[in-house]
């Protein structure tokens, strides 16, 4: 699996800020003061980010060193293993 940087910390902003959310939300019910739960929603989305961070970070060292794949793109007609299907003079004995 490669995902670049750019990707990872976009995926983990948005982990993290789902996690705060759903945190406020359940938060704001529990009878708890206003400072509380800004205080235990802030930590629970640094949390999470920093742990997301961390698990692509082992990841990324557990994984072989490897470049990312690169697509190659060859048209059929200069693909060696295809040529032979493009060529004309099996067009015409295909009719015969």
């Amino acid at each position: 699996m490669y995902i670049n940087q750019r990707s990872q910390l976009v995926r983990n902003v948005a982990l993290a800020a789902a996690n705060g959310s759903i945190t406020l939300i359940i938060l704001l019910i529990a009878p708890l003061g206003l400072t509380a739960v800004i205080i235990n929603t802030i930590l629970i989305t640094l949390s999470t980010f920093v742990t997301a961070t961390a698990s692509d970070r082992i990841i990324k060292y557990l994984q072989p060193d490897r470049e990312p794949r690169k697509a190659s793109f060859q048209p059929l007609s200069e693909d060696p293993e295809t040529a032979h299907l493009n060529s004309r003079e099996n067009h015409s004995t295909l009719r015969r």
